[in-house]
């Protein structure tokens, strides 16, 4: 089954015609205001419901979904995650990327070494770690987000290459 992306949780329903509101898991809020369907996934429940209506106030975000029509039906729903298929992801500006397109590939060296997986991406504040792990070895290596280390993500060939700076890798 195809990866889905979180962008957004039902937190409890809105007003009396069965519309929820949204806590957004996105950069791009307004998202929800052109999306026309979303998959909810609660559980072991994974259904797709048509998007009637969005709004966004006072910074939260309301969604009237197909086939929600009371509050207690909405109720149904309360911390239920919202997901789109990757394909619906928002284009990002060149040299970034989304968590789950990082996450799982192959990181390689400058001089073609294997060095593991990305395993888990740390959010530090100033900029990202990359938690790359060896599946041999278990090895554990925090590699900065950075241009001086990040040299290639390839998305096409899977893998990422890296320069790893004094320090970073215990021989």
């Amino acid at each position: 089954m195809e990866s889905y992306i979180t962008v957004g949780q039902i937190s409890k329903p809105y007003g009396l015609r069965g519309e929820v509101r949204v806590i957004p898991y996105t950069d791009f809020p307004d998202r929800f205001l052109t999306t026309k369907r979303l998959f909810i996934r609660q559980n072991t429940l994974f259904l797709e419901k048509l998007v009637e209506r969005a709004s966004i106030k006072d910074n939260r975000i309301i969604l009237k979904l197909a086939g929600i029509n009371t509050p207690e039906e909405a109720s149904k729903f309360r911390g239920a995650l919202l997901q789109v298929p990757p394909d619906e992801v928002r284009a990002l500006p060149e040299g970034s990327y989304y968590y789950f397109q990082i996450v799982g590939l192959p990181v390689y060296t400058l001089d073609g070494k294997l060095i593991g997986k990305v395993d888990e991406i740390l959010n530090t504040g100033s900029n990202d770690v990359y938690l790359v792990k060896d599946p041999k070895s278990g090895k554990e290596i925090l590699l900065p987000a950075i241009k001086e280390v990040i040299k290639k993500v390839d998305l096409k060939e899977r893998c990422i290459v890296v320069n790893l700076l004094p320090g970073l890798l215990e021989e």
